[in-house]
């Protein structure tokens, strides 16, 4: 039986959409919230995942873009009222598959969630998510990597970190968005943790540590990552 994440703040549609994805034969298991989506999402597999994006606590965007820092394949549809151009933009860039508005015809979010697990299923074979930049490789299947010194494993934190990095290449990310994203929202490590990180990538990636050319302090906020 495929398995279906419905993260929906609003209980009639959350009902609705539950009962109707079950007639159709999907096992369904339901968040109204952004940390239980979370949550579900490390400890359960899903075939598909469904998110509202104006959830209470975290966010539809953030826990699409939190997710895919550990899980690319898993595909995604945002289901939400918020339609404009700028909204869909924002939330393909954050990792989603597809994007559906409200008020929607069920028969569509249906056809929908069935193409994607299709597309999935016909390339069962987990691609490598390799990254370059300068000399350097990242492999965030495998968590290998070559850096200046040679190849190396990295640690999960540490590919987390440099996902949300490279995926938002040229961007100030902060102190604040790093710890919520990388540790959790129920985890307060010191910020102090971040910059030893970032230390060690400078170590690991950088031609001159004491002159880093990628990983770039933005003093007062947080870091960027420069190709």
């Amino acid at each position: 039986m495929l398995r279906v994440l419905l993260v929906e703040d609003e209980e009639n549609i959350r009902e609705t959409v539950k009962l109707n994805l079950e007639l159709d034969g999907f096992e369904v298991v339901t968040a109204e919230n952004g940390r239980k989506a979370l949550k579900h999402s490390q400890e359960q597999h899903f075939d598909v995942m469904v998110v509202d994006v104006m959830l209470p606590e975290v966010d539809g965007f953030q826990v699409v873009e939190q997710i895919r820092l550990t899980d690319r394949e898993t595909p995604i549809i945002f289901l939400t009222a918020k339609d404009q151009a700028q909204d869909r933009i924002q939330g393909l860039k954050k990792g989603a598959d597809d994007y559906l508005t409200k008020p929607f015809v069920f028969e569509e979010l249906l056809l929908r969630v069935r193409r994607l697990i299709e597309r999935t299923s016909k390339n069962p074979d987990v691609q490598p998510d390799l990254y370059t930049f300068g000399g350097n490789k990242i492999n965030f299947a495998t968590y290998e990597a070559v850096g200046n010194q040679g190849e190396f494993t990295l640690t999960k934190k540490e590919a987390m970190l440099l996902k949300l990095l490279t995926d938002r290449r040229g961007e100030v990310v902060s102190r604040q968005h790093i710890l919520q994203s990388v540790w959790g929202y129920d985890v307060y490590p010191s910020t102090r943790t971040i910059d030893n990180f970032i230390l060690s990538f400078r170590k690991y990636f950088e031609e001159d540590p004491r002159t880093p050319v990628h990983f770039l302090s933005v003093r007062g906020v947080g870091y960027k990552f420069v190709e």
